[in-house]
């Protein structure tokens, strides 16, 4: 169960040299998988379980050497046995080497399918998802789960509806057999760890819950889930209104947050939109803070987008696409996502919330002017009706949101 500390300290140099492409390649040439592999298979120490397969996803990062590994079927078998383990460095270092061989396209399928062969990973990752306190774990699991979603609709499809056939409620005598693992649960569990450590790294799991809701079982699998729904309904509300891209934060956080704020948004527009029925969206005053969040990231958008009055436009077709293909490519997506939710919720303003907004700063001028201006000219319907309901409440501001916005007053 210990490793000589003289040995660990060798193997430990090995670890690190492997890091460079020769040296990676020397170990293939003397079969150091193989060796590692019987390590795997009969070694119960911890430590040099984590080294072997910390080596061997090093290793991983080079495309032949991948190619071989892969290419082993009693490797891969020994490697996906390693995400049993009850270590969490090796667990670590297992999810690192899976994420490795998951992100090199020559070998994902081959991955994709051993897993799909093998049911009980998902039972070992939805249990480190909902027990672990290892962030770091966590963090690298999701990442590996987020890769497998996108890579396999079909998979994700079969891991949401794991356990859903289950009774919620089971017998007093069968609570001791093995545990029922919903998918949404567990993803709801590591991503409230990660967060209390650092909101900043909850980017991968903000982006499954947006995968999932892109099929109707993901969204039903978050809405239906007992309390779940609720509850990350509540996580997703709190981090947008009370965590991200917050009044007194520079407008440049956008481009630091722009990835997790779009999956974010797009998570609470897709639940919005298709239960607006749940008791969570009606008891809780939700629709004013949402407004004021997703302006307020509108015009931090606009202020990132602006040019500084002095800089030198670029003269090359090639670096205007490069541009356009990175930072602003995120940025449109957001946009997008931001001003499809802002439509939905202006929509189902009530006369009584329209005036509830007025009266508190969420529809004011400034605001309102902002709203217009990303939402028109796609979503003019959308834009009138609200101007009507405006007509109602405080005829003043409707008149001058139409003096600045003349392609309305037409339509009222």
């Amino acid at each position: 169960m210990e490793l000589d500390e003289e040995m660990e300290n060798e193997i430990c140099r090995v670890w690190d040299m492997s890091m460079d492409e020769d040296v990676a390649l020397f170990l293939q040439e003397f079969n150091a998988p193989d060796i590692f592999m019987g390590v795997l298979a009969k070694s119960k120490c911890p430590r040099l379980r984590e080294i072997c397969v910390g080596i061997l996803g090093n290793m991983a990062c080079f495309q032949e050497i991948c190619v071989s590994i892969s290419s082993d079927k009693n490797l891969g078998q020994v490697l996906l046995h390693c995400l049993y383990d009850s270590d969490p460095p090796t667990l670590l270092e297992t999810s690192r080497l899976l994420l490795t061989c998951l992100s090199q396209a020559e070998v994902a399928s081959v991955w994709v399918e051993r897993i799909r062969e093998h049911p009980a990973i998902y039972d070992s990752i939805c249990f480190i998802m909902s027990s672990s306190t290892n962030v770091d774990l966590l963090v690298k699991v999701g990442e590996v789960v987020d890769k497998l979603f996108d890579l396999d609709e079909k998979l994700m499809l079969e891991w949401v509806r794991n356990g859903a056939t289950q009774p919620l409620d089971q017998p007093q005598e069968e609570s001791e057999e093995q545990p029922v693992f919903r998918l949404v649960p567990c993803i709801l569990e590591a991503a409230k760890q990660v967060r209390s450590e650092n909101p900043e790294w909850l980017d991968v799991y903000m982006h499954i819950l947006q995968l999932l809701t892109t099929v109707d079982d993901g969204i039903q699998a978050i809405v239906h889930c007992p309390d779940t729904g609720k509850d990350i309904w509540n996580l997703l509300f709190d981090l947008v209104c009370h965590e991200f891209c917050q009044s007194d934060d520079p407008p440049i956080i956008l481009q630091e947050q722009k990835t997790v704020l779009a999956s974010a948004f797009s998570v609470l527009s897709a639940i919005y939109a298709s239960q607006t029925e749940q008791e969570y969206l009606k008891i809780e005053k939700v629709d004013l803070p949402l407004i004021d969040s997703l302006i307020r990231v509108l015009q931090n958008m606009e202020q990132c987008q602006k040019k500084p009055e002095n800089s030198t436009e670029s003269n090359t077709e090639e670096t205007k696409k490069t541009d356009l293909t990175q930072d602003d490519f995120h940025l449109k997506i957001l946009k997008d996502i931001l001003c499809e939710f802002l439509s939905n919720i202006f929509q189902a303003l009530t006369k009584e919330t329209v005036a509830q907004g007025v009266k508190e700063g969420q529809l004011s001028k400034q605001k309102c002017s902002s709203a217009f201006q990303n939402l028109l000219p796609f979503y003019s319907p959308v834009v009138e009706d609200f101007i009507k309901i405006l007509h109602e409440v405080d005829k003043a501001l409707a008149d001058d949101l139409e003096k600045s916005f003349p392609s309305l007053k037409v339509q009222t």
